[in-house]
């Protein structure tokens, strides 16, 4: 199935993202993780693409999107309700995965009206942990995303807002969450007290699919999601 790459401005910056499916089609937004870009998001929507307009974003820092050097969970919120709005959807399903999936539970939390349906790829909101080094200096090797991202997000990794978790049973949506099970750097416990906070959620596992569940494991994973969605 074709993708289109597109590009849209947002509060004055451009961002890029991939469509795919009919433009008639109910509207599904994928939001990627840290380092990735929309594209790692291709395999899955050439088979939601059949029933579902998928629309695939750049995050700001990322891909083809604009790079301004300031990095937050709550921006990249903005970001997509910017980006929704422009392009006129009143309510979608929201798929999001590992950052993009913290994005996601902040967006469902602060506007539970816009979301159909919420996927939630092997990753719970940020938690109180042993903090993380955050690096100095980028690496010598080029990057494919801006580098100011990481230490910005490690920084609120380190440092979480429990209003994030405190929000959770704000999300009214159906809500589906996906962990990769024992191999997944991320402790699947905390996916299990995410879901239990949101009132209408289910939780799958997919074991021994490591924290890229979509990549590991493509047909489980789209499985769960069309199961999930009545597909």
């Amino acid at each position: 199935m074709e993708t289109r790459i597109r590009q849209i401005e947002l509060n004055g910056l451009l961002f890029q993202y991939r469509e795919t499916g009919e433009v008639t089609a109910p509207p599904l937004l994928a939001l990627h993780a840290l380092g990735q870009n929309a594209a790692s998001w291709d395999h899955i929507a050439a088979e939601l693409g059949h029933q579902y307009r998928v629309l695939a974003l750049d995050q700001r820092g990322h891909g083809g999107s604009a790079r301004p050097g300031v990095y937050t969970f709550e921006l990249m919120c903005e970001d997509l309700l910017c980006f929704a709005n422009t392009l006129g959807l009143e309510k979608f399903t929201l798929l999001g995965h590992s950052m993009g999936g913290t994005v996601s539970f902040l967006f469902a939390e602060s506007y539970p009206d816009r979301i159909e349906r919420l996927i939630i790829e092997d990753t719970p909101p940020p938690f109180e942990s042993l903090p993380a080094e955050i690096p100095s200096e980028p690496p010598s090797e080029p990057l494919p995303f801006d580098w100011l991202v990481i230490p910005s997000i490690i920084q609120q990794l380190n440092a979480p807002n429990p209003i994030w978790w405190a929000r959770m049973p704000e999300i009214l949506a159906p809500a589906l969450i996906i962990g990769g099970g024992s191999t997944s750097p991320i402790p699947q416990n905390k996916l299990k007290e995410a879901a239990d906070l949101i009132p209408d959620c289910e939780l799958v596992t997919i074991e021994g699919s490591g924290h890229f569940v979509h990549e590991a494991n493509p047909q489980p994973f789209l499985s769960a999601v069309k199961k999930f969605l009545g597909i």
